[in-house]
């Protein structure tokens, strides 16, 4: 006889614990140990290590998998159990560890394999190549594509987060703590009477009582400062939107800027020096152009198309100097200038700001962050089983990114969600706009030192959105490519791993529509096409998202520098605005405290937020990856290091791409 020393580890969640019979099964290359009963005395309690003992005729072989088997006992009440992961000792003095991290069900079974990372034509045994093969097709079975809109990413194929998998949902604390701040805002705008105030505010003011104690330095800072040029362009490196300003080396034909208009902004030299030297930008948002605007509270409201030209002045500040709000110029739509009245230049800026609002929050955040990595995470779990090294690589860079795009599609940007209620691009023009961003998205774009070059921002100063992210792309690229050259040795592993194959082409396929002009790959040659890759997944999942998402309440909580909407049409002439229309133009009470919500709950964490790096389930066993993982935390902490002591030494501290406030996954 031998013996198999089996410890099991129950998760410390609530409620992980379980009354049910649980049953485990050994599974070698040369045989397989009887099922035996591992409660049959007490329950597995929360949080608790148990030991047991299997005793088989002789050695089962190299360990495969263990098959772990619930079953209600009667008379007592059916009920889930958490597994983190079981550790096997064998006879030969080998410790193999089986990760599971997964909820067992009443009269389900799961097939657990060795944390030893393989790909698949490494794994060798007919029934290790079955149980892969198994674990995807029922993968496929549970999470399956949908279209969401034609001409744009497709989702996971799921109504509501109720029919998730038990192990992709949010855990009881996450949710919990959710919707509990939603009910909270809720029952605060209520109190308030503003959530149902359609009227308009009476003054800039009275927007100081909204706050109601959430305030940092950077709220105060915005609150501040909000309708200052300097401000207004610094916004452009190291805002919500740090995304799309480019350097403008030819004027548009539709922006008919002249010498004359903007040489009073430019230092005592001309804009086509300028343009020469490389210190004029532009931001252009004719992705809005012709969408139909949104009805907010019975009331048309108004969208914009601008046109933003800026210049980086010796001292180094980006400043305004031209702003035509629609891309055709004509008498109707002058372009303003910061030497025009004080009130048309404001509004300018406000219906500028307005624009920023639909862009960022569709194409940037939604698109390039959301919907991107709910197509890498289904393509994840659908073709990469648990063994897969890129599957343990990738896994904690997906927690909670199914359910946080289902509640996002239920609740904000469904037809009767916040966003549709309360956004000038809601409803329709939000769907329209998705389409417009997904057919013009790019391979490039999301690759962060391509996107910075392509837009000729390599040398701009006081960029720190790109001095941090640039940093932190190293970084993740430096553990990534380790990583990923431990396990493919050579470019012919990549070719032939039939498993990451179908994953990158199902990318493809079901989140860039097989656009061969997006750049995206279809498949991979090399390991360097797969390092690069791998980087931007994870690279979007977290920092992207974190830098486009953090900051959405500092920003965008004092609603004139963030309206979701505006509510009289831009001026057509120049000199007719006051200040009394502005306010009729700003949003109204209602619309601007449920903005205000929505952006307060977008930007909260949880208790059980995880910072990138932060890898709390146990998925290897193997020296090389545990060390490689030890020195990318090692090196992320040195990076948050570097920039709290810069930031230290600024007036408006950047602190969204600080390691500490990146987030692993896309989670919020």
């Amino acid at each position: 006889m031998v013996i198999y020393t089996v410890t099991v580890n129950t998760g410390k969640r609530l409620s992980a614990g379980t009354t049910s019979r649980i049953s485990i099964q050994l599974l070698g290359t040369e045989a397989e140990s009887e099922e035996q009963n591992l409660n049959q005395i007490k329950a597995f309690w929360q949080g608790s290590e148990r030991t047991f003992k299997i005793q088989c005729k002789a050695s089962l072989g190299e360990l495969i998998s263990v098959k772990l088997y619930s079953k209600p006992i009667k008379g007592l009440p059916d009920n889930q159990w958490f597994c983190d992961k079981i550790s096997v000792n064998t006879p030969e003095g080998d410790k193999i560890l089986f990760p599971c991290y997964r909820w067992l069900d009443c009269d389900e079974k799961l097939v657990l394999r060795p944390a030893k990372a393989s790909l698949v034509f490494e794994d060798t045994s007919l029934i290790a190549q079955r149980q892969r093969a198994m674990q995807r097709e029922e993968r496929q079975k549970l999470f399956r594509w949908r279209v969401y809109a034609e001409g744009t990413p497709q989702v996971i194929d799921c109504d509501t987060a109720l029919t998730l998998p038990a192990e992709v949902r949010f855990s009881f604390t996450k949710s919990e703590e959710f919707f509990s701040t939603a009910g909270k805002q809720l029952a605060v705008l209520q109190l308030t009477g503003l959530a149902d105030n359609k009227k308009s505010w009476k003054s800039i003011r009275q927007l100081e009582t909204l706050y109601c104690g959430i305030r940092n330095e950077t709220i105060e800072y915005v609150q501040e400062h909000w309708d200052e040029d300097q401000f207004f362009g610094y916004q452009y490196l190291n805002g919500l939107n740090p995304m799309m300003i480019q350097r403008c080396s030819k004027l548009p034909e539709n922006f008919p800027v002249t010498n004359d208009m903007v040489k009073d902004s430019l230092s005592g030299s001309s804009l086509e020096q300028e343009l020469k030297k490389g210190n004029i930008f532009l931001s252009d948002y004719k992705m809005l152009d012709g969408l139909v605007e949104n009805v907010i509270n019975g009331r048309q409201q108004y969208l914009t198309a601008p046109l933003v030209l800026l210049y980086c002045n010796p001292q180094g500040k980006m400043m305004p100097i031209a702003i035509q709000l629609k891309q055709e110029p004509s008498k109707e739509n002058p372009i303003f200038l910061p030497s025009d009245s004080k009130d048309d230049w404001r509004l300018v800026k406000i219906f500028v700001r307005s624009a920023e609002f639909g862009v960022h929050e569709v194409d940037f955040h939604l698109l390039r962050t959301h919907l991107l990595a709910e197509v890498f995470t289904v393509a994840t779990l659908r073709h990469l089983p648990s063994p897969h090294p890129l599957f343990k690589l990738l896994i904690p860079h997906t927690r909670y990114t199914l359910q946080i795009n289902i509640l996002a599609r239920n609740q904000l940007i469904s037809a009767d969600g916040v966003l549709s209620k309360y956004a000038g691009v809601g409803g329709e023009s939000l769907v329209y706009l998705l389409r417009r961003a997904t057919a013009s998205l790019t391979y490039s774009a999301l690759c962060f030192p391509d996107n910075i070059s392509e837009r000729g921002l390599e040398n701009v100063p006081n960029y720190y959105y790109r001095d941090d992210g640039m940093q932190l792309w190293e970084i993740i690229n430096k553990f990534v490519a380790a990583f990923l050259s431990n396990y493919y040795k050579q470019d012919d592993h990549v070719q032939k791993d039939t498993e990451l194959q179908r994953w990158i082409s199902e990318i493809f396929t079901n989140g860039f529509l097989a656009r061969d002009d997006s750049g995206i790959p279809s498949s991979f040659q090399t390991l360097e096409e797969l390092i690069k890759f791998v980087t931007m997944v994870i690279f979007t999942g977290s920092a992207q998202h974190a830098a486009l998402n953090n900051g959405q309440y500092d920003f965008g909580g004092w609603m004139p520098n963030y309206p979701t909407a505006l509510k009289k049409p831009p001026p057509k002439e120049k000199g007719q605005t006051t200040e009394a229309t502005i306010l009729e133009t700003l949003p109204d009470k209602s619309t601007t405290v449920n903005g205000m919500s929505v952006l307060r709950l977008l930007t909260n964490d949880s208790a059980d937020y995880y910072p990138l790096g932060d890898f709390p389930e146990n998925l290897f066993d193997e020296d090389a990856p545990l060390k490689l993982i030890e020195d990318f935390q090692k090196n992320l902490s040195k990076l948050s290091d570097r920039i709290e002591k810069r930031n230290k030494k600024l007036e408006l501290p950047y602190t969204y791409l600080n390691p500490k406030n990146v987030g692993n996954s896309v989670s919020i």
